[in-house]
Order: C-alpha cells, then structure tokens, then sequence
C-alpha cells in the first residue's frame, strides 16, 4: 500500500532571498541534522541571466535502523537524489527527490516548493508532499514501513527549528537582508566585483532531504491543537479530497478533525463516515437546525438539561438531572422524534460554544464536558419505549457527532444504575466510554472529585454549590399532555420526512426516473443530488409523449428490500432512442459521495425525463472481458445497488436570470 504525506502551507515570516541564506549553510552536511552524513553535487547549470539555477546533488542518509536489519540489507548508507530548481526571478524554489538505494524494491518520491507568500512579499510560504511505496524487501516490509515514516515524521518536526536556527545565525551575524535578484545584479558587472555576491546566490537553492515546515504552525496550534505531521497530512488530504468531489458545504477543519481522529486517522474510515454524516446533513437540513428548530413548551418546562458555564480546560459544560426527568412523560407527550431533534440541537449549540471558547480561551477547544446527575433514577427510568428512544439518540449523536464529548461525569449513581449501564453501553465507543467518570453517592464531593474538573464557584446549588443553576428542575408531565400512538406516529414521520430531498434506490437494470412537465419553452430545470451509495450515470430525456404511469420496481427480483428509497421507472422498453425520445444532455458519470448540482435550460415544451442509473464499468475492447475494475465495483456494491439523495425545482426564465443576477452582485461584492 502506498503510504503519502501531504502538508499545509508553511509559513516563514522572513524574505525568500533570507529563507534561501539560512537553508544555504545546511550543505554539505547539517549537524542539527545527524542522519545527513555527506551529500555530493552531480550536475550543476545556470542560465544565460542567471535568473535560473539548476543543481541535482547525491546525499548519503545514516538510516536509524537495526544494526541486523542494516546487515541484511548489505548497505551503511541509503543514498538519494535531489534535483534543485531555483527561479530567482519568480522567486520560487522547487525541489523533487527520490530514493536511489533500494529503488527496485522502495519508492520514495518526494517534493517541495518555496514561494512568495501571495499576500505579504517578505514572507515565505512552503509546502511539500511525499509518497512512500514498499514492494519487497527480504521479508522486512512492515519494519521497513515504521522505520521510514518515523524518520520522515522526525525530520518533518525538526525542519522549522532548523531554520529558525540558521536564520538566527545569520541574524548575529548581522545579515538581516539579502538584495532580491536584478537582471543586472548577477554576471553583468566585472567577475571579481560580483564575486561574493554570485557565491550567495549559488547557494540559496540548498535544501536537505525530508526537512520539511508545514502550514502555518500559528493556525494549527491555535484553533487545532497539536498534530503530528501525519496527522496534519490527512487532515489536508481529506478536506482537499471533500473540496473536489463534495460540492456542497465543506466542514470545518476542527469538524473534519474530529471525524479522524474517531478513526484513529484512518483517512478512508473516516472519510466514509464522514461523507454520511454530511449526507444525513443535507437531508435532513440539521446546518439550519439552530434557526429553524423551536423546542416545545413541554421540553421548556420538563426536560432537565441545560449549558453551564465551562470547566477547568475551558470545555462548555451541559448538566442533565437526568434522575429528575420523566422521559416516560416526554416520549409519551412528544415522540421519539421530537427528543432526537431537541438533542440534535443541544449538540449544534455545543458545536458553537466550542468555536466561542477557543477564541474567548486562547486555545483549541473542540469538545464539551456533560454533568449527568443520577440522583432520583429508578425503574421507571427503565421503561421500554424510553430505553429504545435513548438508545436511538445514542446512535445517531454518535454517528454524527464524534469526539464532541471530552469527559462524562456521572454523579450519585443509585443501585439500579447498573442496570441501564448495561442496556446502553454496547452501544457507546469505547473511546469515549473511556471518557467517563462515574461517582457513587456523595463520592464527588472528595478528592479526585468534581472540584477537579469544576471550579468551586460554578458547582451547581443541587450539589452543594454556590451558583445557581438555571438547569429546569423537571417533575412528572401531567397525563393530560400525553398523546395518543397514532398522534406520535404521525408526528414522527412529518418530523423525519420534514426535507426538501428524496431518496431513491438505484439497480443494474432498474434506473430510477423523475418526469418533469415543461409547458414554457425556455424554463429550467435545476437539480442537485449526492450519490451516496455506488456510481451512477445521470441523463437527462425529452419526449414528446407522456409516459405510461409510472412503474415501482418491485425489488424482488433483486432479493432485497428498500428502506428509506423508492425505485420508479418511466421510459418503456418498447420505446427507440431518437424516435420517441431524446437525450438532451451529455451523460454524467457521477462517483460515490459527489455532491451534483446543475441546471437545462429547456428548448421545447414536453416531458422531461431525469434518470439516475446503475454504473457498468466498460469492458475491455480488445477482449470484451470485465476489467479488473469492473469486478472489483461489481465486489463492492452489494447486489447491485445504488443510493442517490435528490432535490429538483423547475424555474421560470425570468426567475433563473434573476437568480443568476444575485448571485453574480454577491460574488461581485
């Protein structure tokens, strides 16, 4: 598997031309870089004006390495080669290189680019990605693995106290400024009156292998925290990867983070659950959920939790008297439903708090500290219905809100706490059950206890402290506000339909089709779906005629049921492409989790047909057998079938040019 490195964009307060002078004593050797025994220059140009010089150098690493490992590999030194291009003129510096020892059996690729900074011209900005594939290597392939990425993560941590050292250097020296190159600043004067300034400038292209800066050091640490190099690698790859393919709202990087590091920075689990959670997002329109979502008198008036200052580390702190709730009266007054999106919006409401406190704090706050008081719990609190609801929240907090929860305190746990610990806890990450602390009775008053974590003068009046907390004291909610199961059902399915997409099913020979009436030439359509399941094709028909009723698949002869997606097919078999209908837009063949959206302008009036069908991957031309590909897409998309989540709305010409006018004054602005 190939391993890669992708950093953000580093930046140096300092001139190029000064940046180039520190990096210029590195060579021949470092000696704040021990692995860096000896380097050698194979080929070396400049051109004519000398705005451009090329230099490629051979440089001996001292791998730390098993000494057995070393020995059965036959060498001391791994050998590499760095090709160096430095464009005075542009300013820039571009550096590409590779391994040449074991380069059989290991690839390293390896390149960097030092550039002006595009909005101050005395500050330098680098970047660098790196790539790392082990073929074979005498059995030894995982070691070899773990060795590499340390060296290159701990040379990665070393390169900006390197240059900080050298510029610093320089600075005693009293060299603070370097003169930017002149087309007749080099090789115009005599040689002898140039000649030390010509040695600078041959020099300032230096650059060692895998020292590398990454991107503002100043962002990262402050709304981030720290990250390994690794870490930020993936970070970058994965918001680059949503920036290309999601064409929807791209998340936070704090948000982003937090779905790796669920995954332990497994980029392709965590971009999985990510790309669902954004698709559980968009559908159910939870970005808007502050705005849009007003809680019910009854959770007002009954429902025991609310936001209390912070703790110790500056984490918003939610307290939930969750003994003094009656979640029976809740679920039987509101539905499950209604508590899921009241809980949806005490997580977007953390989310904010979160971003208030890293500024208000000075530091990266990316999570919150919950109070669960147990004081009152009992079996009513085990009653069926209100376990599965909790249960159901559960789930879905966990599914789209990972690593929010930064510590769990548990107070007053009574007897039959337990019980429910069991019913719940198989549902909870073990990361974060890992982040509970659970006291029993009046434990949390001692040592080790809440005043660990809670300033004294913030404890809650319940608990024995001096700040009144405003957190509703609950009580049970009259019977007269209970509804009856079919009001709850009812409620249920508005709450959770309550969206402007629909969902479809999508089969090998089963396409799903929308019909559009156009009765004014020049409408248009407007569409914008996320494909969350497989590959798909998207066309777009017209026809003259209407279609027979539609047609649901009945999905038996797939062996499987639909959940949440329908399946419909309009264009009949009998019917000739080009005859009864036409296809007025290019096929788009659209990856799984692209976000789509686009719009047709109509040219005549009649029935449009939007279609959405299964992907077949090409077969090869020469043998007409599948491809590899084609199996392996085959493999991965279970009997298949595909997911797709659309939205269409047909506009008036005079509409879209209005439209399309609003948006050019605001991009405008």
């Amino acid at each position: 598997m190939v391993q890669k490195y992708q950093s953000p964009v580093r930046v140096y307060k300092h001139p190029f031309e000064l940046v180039m002078a520190a990096y210029e004593r590195r060579f021949p050797t470092c000696h704040l870089i021990p692995i860096f025994v000896a380097s050698d220059v194979m080929k070396e140009e400049t051109s004519e004006d000398g705005s451009t010089h090329r230099i490629e150098r051979r440089c001996a690493l001292d791998v730390d390495a098993p000494r057995l490992l070393k020995r059965i590999a036959g060498v001391d030194y791994i050998y590499f080669i760095q090709k160096n291009t430095l464009n005075r003129k542009e300013r820039t510096l571009h550096i590409e290189s590779h391994n040449e020892t074991f380069s059989n059996r290991v690839i390293i690729h390896e390149t960097c680019c030092y550039s002006v900074h595009p909005e101050n011209e005395d500050w330098t900005c680098f970047e660098q990605s790196a790539s790392l594939d082990i073929k074979s290597f005498f059995g030894f392939e995982s070691t070899v693995e773990k060795i590499a990425m340390k060296q290159y993560a701990s040379s990665i941590n070393k390169g900006k106290e390197i240059i900080e050292y050298y510029l610093k250097e320089l600075d005693d020296e009293g060299i603070t400024h370097v003169p930017r190159w002149t087309p007749s600043s080099l090789f115009l004067a005599s040689p002898q009156a140039n000649q030390s300034e010509n040695l600078v400038w041959l020099n300032y292209l230096i650059v060692g292998f895998c020292v590398a800066d990454k991107l503002d050091a100043d962002y990262i640490k402050r709304y981030l925290g720290d990250l390994t190099p690794l870490q930020e690698s993936c970070l970058i790859r994965l918001r680059k990867w949503l920036q290309e393919t999601h064409k929807g709202k791209i998340p936070k990087d704090e948000h982003i983070l937090r779905f790796l590091r669920a995954r332990d920075f497994n980029m392709d689990k965590a971009r999985e659950i990510l790309c669902q959670s954004l698709t559980w997002r968009k559908q159910h329109q939870v970005d808007y959920l502050l705005e849009t979502w007003s809680s019910p008198q009854v959770l007002q008036d009954y429902y025991t939790g609310g936001w209390h200052h912070h703790d110790r580390d500056g984490r918003p702190l939610y307290i939930l008297r969750l003994g003094q709730m009656d979640t029976k009266g809740l679920v039987r007054a509101l539905g499950e439903e209604s508590l899921l999106r009241h809980v949806l919006s005490i997580n977007e409401e953390g989310l904010r708090r979160c971003e208030e406190n890293t500024k208000v704090f000075g530091r990266p706050i990316s999570c919150w500290t919950c109070l669960v008081d147990l004081e009152g719990l009992n079996m009513r609190h085990l009653w069926r219905p209100g376990v599965k609801a909790l249960l159901r929240i559960i789930e879905v907090v966990e599914a789209n809100y990972p690593e929010t929860l930064g510590r769990l305190l548990i107070l007053r746990a009574p007897r039959v706490f337990p019980v429910l610990w069991t019913l719940v806890s198989p549902f909870i990450d073990e990361n974060t059950r890992k982040k509970f602390l659970i006291y029993a009775g009046n434990d949390y008053q001692g040592p080790g206890g809440l005043v660990d974590y809670i300033d004294k003068e913030i404890i809650p009046d319940f608990l024995g402290g001096e700040c009144m907390c405003e957190v509703p004291e609950g009580g049970l909610v009259p019977k007269s506000m209970y509804r009856t199961a079919e009001e709850l059902e009812n409620e249920d399915v508005r709450l959770w339909t309550e969206t402007i997409y629909q969902s479809a099913s999508i089969f090998k020979g089963a396409p799903h089709e929308l019909l559009i009436e156009i009765i004014d030439a020049s409408s248009v359509i407007t569409w914008d779906f996320d494909v969350c399941k497989g590959d798909v094709v998207f066309n777009i028909y017209h026809s003259k005629r209407a279609p027979q009723p539609p047609r649901k698949d009945p999905l038996g002869a797939h062996g499987i049921t639909s959940p949440g997606g329908n399946n419909v097919q309009l264009i009949d078999k009998s019917w000739t492409l080009g005859q009864d209908y036409s296809m007025v837009e290019s096929p788009l063949t659209c990856k799984e989790g692209e976000s789509v959206q686009g719009s047709h302008i109509t040219r005549w009036p009649g029935f449009y047909i939007l279609q959405w069908k299964f992907h077949n991957m090409p077969a090869c031309s020469a043998t007409n057998l599948p491809r590899v590909d084609d199996v392996l897409a085959t493999l991965q998309v279970s009997s298949h079938k595909c997911k797709v989540m659309y939205y269409t709305e047909v506009l008036g010409s005079e509409d879209f040019r209005l439209v399309a006018l609003c948006v050019c004054v605001y991009v405008c602005k």
